[in-house]
């Protein structure tokens, strides 16, 4: 059964005008592609929209460009920026150079969000939103801003959460699975079926 994004979700503790959104973006494909669905059903209210890729991801910036002439054809366009940081993680890179490359990551988005300074941080998965969701985290820390995390584990974790989902779990606040057997062994997660 396939089952449309509930938008409502967000809005709960954002107001409903100039609500800004950093939605994050790793490796081109699947996570892209799931990303943009969930666009389709966010709220118009959520304006600028900040997409933040990796520094080395072309494929995706296209898809993002085509996806937000689609929204402008509609007549339901808003702001929009996309803004480029490290790779957290490349695909069999080892856990201990992943370290160092997802602490420079962090150095480069922690500026940008703070610039930004988003109401929420939508993220799937890519190890490019650990070092975000970080920074969103350092701006309610410090008292400038509570940012609401949002995280959706993609529609390929079954079994077992990513690694970003593993660590993204405890800290966001809220966190959707797609499959009933994932709520069942994370009690916080959110199941409404598939949403993308």
């Amino acid at each position: 059964m396939h089952m449309s994004f509930p938008s409502n979700i967000f809005i709960l503790k954002l107001p409903v005008q100039h609500s800004s959104c950093l939605i994050t973006k790793g490796k081109p494909g699947g996570h892209t592609t799931e990303i943009l669905r969930l666009m389709e059903s966010l709220s118009l209210s959520y304006s600028p929209r900040h997409y933040v890729i990796a520094d080395t991801d072309k494929m995706s910036e296209d898809k993002i460009r085509t996806f937000e002439r689609s929204k402008k054809n509609t007549g339901s366009e808003g702001q929009f920026t996309l803004q480029r940081i490290p790779r957290s993680r490349e695909v069999r890179q080892s856990w201990s150079s992943s370290v160092v490359s997802t602490l420079n990551a962090l150095l480069y988005a922690v500026p940008l969000v703070f610039r930004l300074s988003p109401d929420m941080v939508l993220c799937n998965g890519p190890g490019t939103c650990v070092p975000l969701c970080a920074a969103g985290l350092l701006l309610g820390l410090v008292g400038l801003k509570k940012v609401l995390i949002v995280y959706v584990e993609s529609i390929c974790r079954v079994e077992s959460l990513s690694l970003s989902g593993k660590i993204l779990y405890r800290l966001s606040d809220y966190f959707f699975v797609q499959w009933s057997s994932l709520k069942d062994k994370y009690p916080k997660s959110i199941y409404l079926g598939r949403i993308v």
